[in-house]
């Protein structure tokens, strides 16, 4: 019986746990078919985890799960657009039937407006607010809703992004918003489920090498010289804060975000 996270008995403390083993759990992953959610699936996975890999490419899908499966983890796939409320309860319900309910919530799944605010079309506004926020915003809801139901605690992990606390500007003027009301929505859900156990926090990437930012740079050139390192970051430097945040080590924090960004931008 996996006894990870067991809510203590009133006036005790139990005794710290350090252990980033994921077994037992079942983590849903957004976005999970490449870039920096590629990586999360694997480093569940790797952490002992039962891992959902998401995503609306379903070639991408099955290379993945392949992939963890060959890394001797074990993995799903189920197609999720994250516009599509049927589409994210049926998730879900998939994730139950396969593998159980879903212990770990990873909301990674996101998109770029990659246009000057001005120049954004209405139906590429619908789609990252759709994407970005009311997608992730309804699952964790769905999410949540069946923990509290059977009365047993979770993890959410919002992926946010440094843009969403400070913007340089260069046409993203939309995904900083969906990612600074993502740092929001984890400050607020985390006040709403903490009597439930259910810790909800957030990690703010910079610049990672990541199926997104390799686009930005085609579009922009090279800017990894003007940065404090002189360097991009590599997707693997951010499995601590996730393994951190995932695991029984963080079961008293909840509210908060973790910036990773290499000294990239000013606080």
């Amino acid at each position: 019986m996996d006894t990870t996270d067991e809510k203590p008995a009133p006036g005790t403390f139990p005794l710290p746990h350090t252990s980033n083993d994921l077994t037992g759990k079942v983590c849903l992953v957004t976005g999970s078919t490449a870039g920096l959610g590629r990586r999360f699936a694997r480093t569940l996975a790797a952490a002992s985890a039962t891992v959902m890999v998401t995503g609306r490419r379903e070639n991408l899908l099955t290379e993945v799960v392949e992939q963890i499966t060959a890394e001797g983890g074990i993995a799903h796939a189920v197609r999720l657009d994250m516009t599509s409320e049927e589409s994210i309860i049926n998730a879900v319900d998939v994730t139950e039937d396969v593998a159980g309910p879903i212990n770990i919530l990873v909301n990674n799944a996101g998109i770029p407006d990659a246009q000057r605010a001005e120049r954004l079309p209405t139906d590429l506004i619908d789609r990252v607010l759709s994407t970005n926020l009311r997608g992730p915003f309804l699952l964790t809801c769905e999410v949540a809703r069946r923990l509290i139901d059977k009365d047993a605690p979770g993890r959410v992990v919002n992926i946010a992004s440094m843009t969403g606390h400070h913007y340089a500007g260069g046409g993203a003027a939309l995904y900083s918003v969906t990612k600074s009301a993502m740092v929001r929505m984890t400050e607020v859900l985390a006040v709403e489920w903490a009597r439930q156990h259910i810790n909800v926090n957030a990690i703010s990437p910079g610049a990672f090498h990541s199926e997104m930012m390799d686009g930005m740079v085609d579009r922009v050139g090279d800017f990894s010289h003007k940065l404090p390192r002189k360097r991009m970051c590599d997707p693997a430097q951010l499995d601590s804060a996730l393994l951190f945040l995932c695991s029984p080590a963080s079961d008293a924090v909840t509210g908060t975000v973790i910036k990773v960004d290499d000294g990239q931008l000013p606080r």
